[in-house]
């Protein structure tokens, strides 16, 4: 199957300039580096330590807040009852910093929702400097050191390796191709995308250049320079721009402003950031990676059909490949929703518990704006199937009889019939060489060889064009 010259004209025509407007737009908007703020006097630093031992002591009665719902009170309404492993101290052997292998002590935490501690655990304190005056602290050094949190960058390093190698021995090359795809996404999103934004760049256009940079870059590494990648590339822009436009259509109905926490306030008043852009920024970022996984399952698609059926048509191609795009489409919504979902169910339980009306809960801004999200990229990603398909089936049918391989952008020469032979056919299998054709491969002269003993030779074996070339037929549709 090859592409013709003309498709390959189209589909340049549409990346080079993509990529020439993204590659100015990233070095336009690329931050500039902050000047180092100067450290205060007193400041508060980590440091990792290991525990090596816990005293324990009883615990206060801890009285009930005024309101509290009976649920979380002792029984006959008495004042909760403190985790008896909370109370304490701990002591903790420092393996970082200045004070590396002094023994510090530290009171354990016991407030709602703190963490208990054990032997051998790796921690993280928090130490504040000694105070001028002279005051002593929990330390031999005369600092102060507070149970902060558990150090986990060991396991972690241990999932991240077992990720790495699952996703290598799967895959192999791509797998590793993939793996630096998303270690450029990363990179991009955290040196370019929230320096950017915190620099007083509009999020909007922000994450647009960040959106197509992760686009361009990511795709073509992972998949390579091939025209299937590039359809997949301008399907992507096509959802994504109408993603854009429906999320900021429905932010404008809903009435949408974006400040639904105490850390968008914070951003708002610290950073004077457009809530509402930020709002939109994030929905643009959050369906590319749902997007390009469609475009390029539906681009690839119709290349493994074109390829095992070279007579299909425009609209074979595109009826097969939507067959396919509608199962996955049903599957990725469900994925989507659930995954919001999930990381909503802490507030869900919150409405839950607070007895509001369902109209006051789906109505309300942290709910709405995560139903906008939820639907304006469920639209981009069903508006994805046929904008791809339909490319790709085009570019598929579009082809002559010498051009580019349907897997590369270069152009290759056809590779013709050699001389006394017959071509093969757009379709199947070439049909089998006839009687005469076999004698004069293997060196005889047809015409004055003897007959094959068992076989009696037919009169009209002489005369030209026989035996008469018998096609197969093409395969059948195995999606109907």
């Amino acid at each position: 199957m090859r592409s013709s010259p003309g498709t390959v004209r189209a589909v340049l025509a549409v990346i080079v300039p993509l990529a020439v407007a993204t590659l100015a737009g990233l070095i336009w908007m690329w931050p500039q580096a902050p000047e180092p703020a100067a450290a205060p006097a007193a400041e508060m630093t980590r440091v990792n330590g290991i525990v090596v031992g816990i005293d324990l002591k009883p615990c206060p009665q801890q009285p009930a807040w005024p309101g509290e719902p009976a649920a979380a009170q002792g029984p006959g309404g008495a004042p909760p009852r403190t985790d008896p492993q909370k109370c304490g101290d701990a002591r903790v052997r420092l393996t970082s910093g200045g004070g590396a292998g002094q023994v510090v002590t530290s009171v354990l935490p016991s407030g709602p929702g703190t963490q208990t501690f054990a032997v051998d655990d790796k921690v993280i304190l928090l130490r504040t400097p000694a105070a001028p005056d002279g005051g002593s602290g929990t330390g031999p050094d005369g600092n102060s050191y507070q149970l902060s949190d558990h150090n986990r960058s060991s396991p972690l390093w241990l999932i991240a390796a077992a990720f790495v190698l699952a996703v290598i021995a799967f895959g192999r090359w791509r797998g590793v191709t993939a793996l630096i795809g998303l270690a450029v996404t990363f990179v991009l999103l955290l040196k370019f995308l929230i320096p950017a934004i915190l620099a007083g760049e509009p999020p909007l256009p922000a994450a647009i250049v960040c959106a197509a940079t992760i686009m361009l870059a990511v795709l073509y590494f992972t998949h390579g320079f091939t025209v299937a990648t590039s359809i997949a590339v301008i399907g992507t822009l096509a959802s994504l721009s109408l993603t854009g436009l429906l999320a900021w259509a429905a932010i404008g109905l809903t009435h949408l402003s974006g400040n639904t926490d105490d850390s968008a306030l914070n951003l708002s008043l610290s950073h004077q950031i457009n809530l509402q852009g930020l709002l939109l920024a994030s929905i643009i970022i959050g369906s590319l990676g749902v997007l390009d996984d469609v475009t390029v399952t539906q681009s690839v698609t119709v290349a493994e059909l074109a390829h095992a059926n070279p007579s299909y048509r425009f609209g074979q191609l595109y009826r097969a490949a939507t067959r396919v795009g509608r199962a996955h489409i049903a599957s990725v919504i469900n994925t989507i929703i659930l995954a919001y979902a999930g990381a909503a169910l802490p507030l869900l339980l919150l409405f839950s518990i607070g007895r509001q009306p369902l109209s006051e809960v789906v109505t309300g801004p942290i709910i709405a704006q995560e139903i906008v999200r939820s639907v304006a990229g469920t639209l981009g990603l069903i508006a994805a199937v046929p904008i791809t398909t339909a490319l790709s089936a085009l570019a598929r049918t579009r082809r002559g009889s010498s051009g580019p391989e349907s897997g590369t952008l270069a152009a290759e020469p056809a590779i013709a019939a050699e001389p006394g032979k017959r071509a093969a056919p757009r379709h199947g299998r070439p049909p089998a060489p006839s009687h005469r054709a076999r004698r004069a491969e293997a060196g005889e002269d047809p015409a004055t060889a003897a007959p094959q003993p068992h076989r009696q030779p037919s009169p009209r074996s002489e005369e030209p064009g026989w035996p008469p070339q018998r096609w197969p037929h093409p395969p059948a549709d195995p999606f109907t």
